[in-house]
C-alpha cells in the first residue's frame, strides 16, 4: 500500500504601498488557510510623505514590524499540524523602493543618528522628487554612452534606482558619507529572513536589478564604469558592491534565520525564496502566460507580458514599456508597463469632495463626526458610479490620467493631468466618469502601442482591489479596450504569487508552469465588451488622443519659454 503524499504549506507576503499582507496557502491547490494585513503606523499617521513635493519615504521599522504582525496573525489560523508542515516563505515589494545602507546593510534610517531623517528611509516607488535627476541619467545614458541604456526599458524614470540614489546623495551629503550602498526593499527582505543582509553577498532579485538598476547581460550588468562615473564617482561604489548576478524569483535564496524564525513563530530552516516586484508577483498568481497581459490595478496600474527573447527580435517597444531577463518568470523576458496613477486618481476625487464634509464635522461631537466621516468615505464612490451609469453620452468630458507624471508612453515624470469640454452643467458623476474614462485610456494607447509593435495581446487579466469592487470600471475597460476582461477568484494575488515562489524554492514543484497550474487563481467573472458602447467610446478615445497631444504641445512650448533666456544670453 503507497504511503498518502505528504501535505505542504507555504506562506506569500506582499509588501505594498500601505500595508503589508500575508497568507498561508496549501501547497496543492492555493487554498488559503490564514490570512494577516497590518498597516503602517508611522505611514498611516502621514508621516514622512510630502505629496506637494512628491516625496514619499517609509520608515524600515514600518516593514519590521507590519510582516511580524501580519504573519503572526495568519499563521494563528491554521492549526499546529499546518504550521509545522510549512515548508518556504516568498516576498514581494513595490518598487523601485531603495534605502540608504551601512556595511552591514542595516537601513541608515534604523541606526540612532538617522531616525527620523527622511533621506536615510527607503523612498517609496512613487517619490518623483529625482526628476532633474532622471533627466540627466537619460541624456547620459542615451547619448553619453556607445551603449544605447533606453533599448530595452524606454526613458528612465525618477521612480527608479539609478536617479533616486543622485538625488538624495547630490542633497544631503550626510547621507554621501554614511551609505555603505543602496539596497532594493525586495533584496533587503530576502536578506533579512535569511539572515545575511552583507551587501556583497545577498540576493538581488531580476525584476527590480532588470527593470529598475539597467542590469542586463548585452552589457554584462549594470551601467558601465564610465557613464556611473559621470554622473558622480559615489555611484561606483554602489556598482562595484553589487556583487552577485540577479536570480529569478522562483530560486532558494537562504533559509529562515533563527531570529526570524522566532519573531514570526515559524520553524528555522525553512527555505526563503528570492523576490520581485508586487505587481510582478501578481501576475505570476494570476497564472501569466504568453499573449496575455495581466494588470494590476491599485494605487497605480502595472500591466505585463511575458515572451520569449527570440519574439523580441526587430521588435521597438521602449516607448510602451521596459523590458528586463528572467523577470515574472524565469527564461522569460519580462515586459512591465504601466501608469504612474490609477487608484490614486479616484482616491483623490474623492478627498476633493470630502473636503466640505471635514470641514463640517468639526462642529460635531467627535464620535458623531467620526462616524459620518467613515459612512461618506464608505458609500461616496459606489454613489458616483451608480450615478455614472445614468449619464447621457452628449455631454462627455475628457480627462487625462497624468496626475503622478505619464510612466508610459514615452515617460515624462513632468507631465501633469488635464481635463477638457467643462460647462456650468457639470456635476461629479460627470467628473468622475471622465476620470474613470481616462484611466482606462491611458491602458488601451500602452495597449495599441504593442499591438502596433507585433506584441500579440488574445487574454487580459484585471487584478488588484478595483477589478473586484468597481464593475463599472471594468465593463468600461472592456468596452474601451474591445477586450474581454477577466477576473479571478484570488483577494490576494500578489500574495499568491510570492507564495507560488515559496513552493517552488521550498522544493515542491519544479518550475513555475506546474506550480501555477495547481495553485495559481481561477477566473470567476468576465466582462465583455459591449459593440453600441465601444464604438462611442471610440469617438471618445480620440478626443482624449487629441487632449494628450494638446499637453505634449504644451510642455514643449513651456520648456521652450524656460530655455529662450539661457539659449539668448549664450
Amino acid at each position: 500500500m503507497m504511503s498518502e503524499k505528504k501535505k505542504t504549506y507555504v506562506i506569500g507576503v506582499d509588501f505594498g504601498s500601505d500595508s503589508v499582507r500575508a497568507i498561508v496557502t496549501d501547497t496543492e491547490d492555493g487554498h488559503v488557510l490564514g490570512s494577516g494585513v497590518s498597516f503602517y503606523p508611522r505611514w498611516k499617521q502621514g508621516l514622512y510623505q510630502h505629496p506637494e513635493q512628491s516625496i514619499f519615504r517609509q520608515h524600515p521599522l514600518d516593514y519590521l514590524e507590519s510582516l511580524e504582525s501580519c504573519v503572526k496573525e495568519a499563521v494563528s489560523m491554521v492549526s499546529e499540524e499546518v504550521r509545522v508542515q510549512i515548508v518556504g516563505i516568498g516576498v514581494d515589494t513595490t518598487g523601485s523602493t531603495p534605502a540608504p545602507v551601512n556595511q552591514k546593510g542595516v537601513p541608515l534610517a534604523l541606526i540612532e543618528e538617522f531616525a527620523e531623517c527622511e533621506d536615510a528611509m527607503f523612498h517609496l516607488w512613487k517619490d518623483h522628487s529625482a526628476v532633474e535627476e532622471a533627466e540627466q541619467i537619460n541624456e547620459i545614458f542615451v547619448h553619453g554612452s556607445e551603449i544605447d541604456y533606453s533599448r530595452y526599458q524606454g526613458k528612465y524614470c525618477a521612480e527608479w534606482f539609478w536617479a533616486k540614489i543622485l538625488h538624495t546623495i547630490r542633497k544631503n551629503p550626510r547621507i554621501k558619507e554614511a551609505a555603505y550602498t543602496w539596497i532594493e526593499h525586495c533584496d533587503w527582505m530576502v536578506g533579512l529572513l535569511s539572515g545575511n543582509t552583507i551587501p556583497e553577498e545577498m540576493y538581488h532579485s531580476a525584476c527590480a536589478a532588470g527593470h529598475k538598476a539597467l542590469w542586463h547581460s548585452a552589457w554584462e550588468g549594470l551601467p558601465s564604469v564610465e557613464v556611473l562615473e559621470e554622473l558622480d564617482p559615489y555611484l561606483l561604489l554602489v556598482r562595484e558592491r553589487y556583487q552577485r548576478s540577479p536570480q529569478a524569483s522562483v530560486v532558494k535564496a537562504g533559509t529562515l534565520s533563527k531570529e526570524w524564525a522566532k519573531r514570526l513563530g515559524l520553524i528555522e530552516g525553512i527555505a526563503v525564496s528570492g523576490s520581485s516586484f508586487d505587481a510582478h508577483a501578481g501576475a505570476v498568481g494570476a497564472g501569466i502566460r504568453e499573449k496575455t497581459m495581466v494588470c494590476t490595478m491599485g494605487t497605480s496600474a502595472v500591466d505585463m507580458i511575458v515572451v520569449k527573447a527570440d519574439y523580441l527580435h526587430g521588435k521597438d517597444i521602449r516607448s510602451y514599456g521596459g523590458q528586463a531577463e528572467n523577470s515574472i518568470l524565469p527564461d522569460f523576458v519580462g515586459i512591465e508597463t504601466g501608469q504612474a496613477a490609477f487608484g490614486d486618481i479616484f482616491a483623490w476625487f474623492k478627498k476633493i469632495l470630502m473636503w466640505p464634509v471635514k470641514e463640517v464635522t468639526a462642529l460635531l461631537e467627535e464620535t458623531q463626526a467620526r462616524e459620518l466621516v467613515e459612512k461618506l468615505e464608505e458609500s461616496l464612490l459606489p454613489a458616483l458610479q451608480r450615478e455614472a451609469e445614468k449619464l447621457p453620452e452628449d455631454v462627455f468630458p475628457i480627462a487625462l490620467d497624468w496626475f503622478n507624471g505619464r510612466r508610459y508612453p514615452d515617460t515624462d515624470d513632468f507631465q501633469k493631468a488635464m481635463i477638457a469640454n467643462l460647462t456650468l452643467g457639470i456635476e461629479a458623476p460627470y467628473l468622475y466618469r471622465a476620470l474613470v474614462f481616462g484611466a482606462v485610456c491611458g491602458l488601451k494607447r500602452i495597449m495599441s502601442g504593442f499591438e502596433d509593435a507585433g506584441i500579440e495581446i488574445e487574454r487580459v487579466v484585471a487584478v488588484g482591489g478595483i477589478s473586484k469592487k468597481s464593475d463599472y470600471i471594468m465593463q468600461m475597460m472592456a468596452d474601451v479596450l474591445q477586450k474581454k476582461i477577466s477576473i479571478l477568484d484570488a483577494d490576494q494575488t500578489c500574495a499568491l504569487g510570492a507564495a507560488i515562489y515559496a513552493a517552488i524554492a521550498g522544493g515542491v514543484y519544479q518550475d513555475v508552469e506546474k506550480a501555477s497550474e495547481q495553485m495559481a487563481a481561477r477566473s470567476i467573472k468576465e466582462f465583455i465588451p459591449r459593440e453600441e458602447k465601444s464604438d462611442r467610446y471610440l469617438q471618445h478615445y480620440r478626443e482624449y488622443l487629441r487632449l494628450a497631444d494638446l499637453a505634449d504641445d504644451w510642455k514643449a512650448s513651456e520648456d521652450d519659454a524656460i530655455m529662450r533666456p539661457v539659449r539668448n544670453k549664450s
